[in-house]
């Protein structure tokens, strides 16, 4: 009877912080239902839809002038925003938390101001700014360096948009980890830039690599506050989401789910780099995460 007891008890009873089996199986069958219908059937029907009529159809479709101009332009945009994005968030990290200041939490907030700012609204702001009857849009055009309706502008916005998500990565992991290492390393005598490159950098390594993985992505899709600074112009200032936009008003529904899917694919791409660095420094990553 007594070796008996305890069995009964483990069996009668469970620790108050696990669920139950029941609530167990509805969380992740909710979790499931709701990953399907949002992301998983909405990416399948893509693919699905640019190859209604073949693959030919498709490749003759982003082989058209207009969409290998969106997807170079796309790229190009990303590429120009995200490192200098890059460059703010470390800036902005490190002002943030190795600095005292008056105004650190308006800065804070300003930081987060894109995330409340509807993208429409903040691309009419640049429009307002740097546009042609503006006075410094109308003396920018004047030297043959246009803002609005040009590349400039889409990256501007892009940028606005998109400028939180490196910063927002850094910051609390910059802040739990302190000053002592790189004031450890001053007294040593390194310099600041040594410091930054040997101590601080590889220990936000992984934040910085998932902020600038957003960023990324956020870049590439952004819509409505590019759409607002380039004009919609075909073929020299539409990216990919404003041309697929066009293309399906048209009723060019391969056109438009054929660059749908480049757009989806370039996402993927990213989350499976995500996934194979994970993969292929997880001691690494597991270690940070204990600091």
């Amino acid at each position: 009877m007594s070796s008996a007891y305890p069995t009964l008890t483990a069996r009668r009873f469970r620790p108050v912080t696990q669920e139950a089996p029941l609530v167990r199986v509805a969380l992740i069958a909710f979790v499931i239902l709701v990953l399907v219908v949002l992301l998983f059937a909405p990416l399948i029907a893509v693919f699905v839809e640019a190859l209604a009529k073949g693959w030919l159809a498709a490749i003759e479709s982003l082989a058209h002038p207009d969409a290998r101009s969106a997807i170079w332009l796309t790229l190009t945009v990303a590429a120009i925003s995200v490192p200098l994005n890059a460059v703010f968030g470390i800036a902005a990290a490190w002002a943030i938390a190795k600095f005292d200041f008056r105004g650190k939490a308006l800065l804070i907030t300003l930081i987060d101001l894109p995330f409340s700012v509807s993208p429409v609204v903040a691309g009419l702001c640049m429009v307002l700014l740097f546009g042609a009857n503006s006075l410094m849009g109308g003396w920018l055009v004047a030297q043959g360096f246009p803002i609005v309706f040009a590349l400039p502008g889409i990256v501007l916005a892009t940028m606005f948009v998109t400028f939180p998500f490196v910063a927002r990565e850094l910051i609390p992991v910059m802040i739990e980890q302190g000053r002592a290492e790189e004031e450890a390393a001053l007294t040593l005598g390194a310099s600041g830039w040594r410091t930054f490159l040997t101590v601080t950098l590889p220990n936000i390594r992984w934040a910085l690599l998932y902020g600038v993985l957003l960023c990324n992505a956020r870049a590439m899709g952004e819509f409505g506050a590019v759409a607002v600074v380039s004009g919609k112009i075909r073929g020299q200032t539409a990216t990919m989401p404003i041309t697929i936009e066009m293309l399906y008003n048209e009723y060019l529904s391969v056109a438009a789910f054929s660059l749908a899917a480049v757009l989806a694919g370039l996402a993927l791409v990213t989350l499976t780099l995500k996934t194979l660095l994970e993969w292929r420094h997880a001691d690494q990553l597991a270690a940070t995460h204990r600091h």
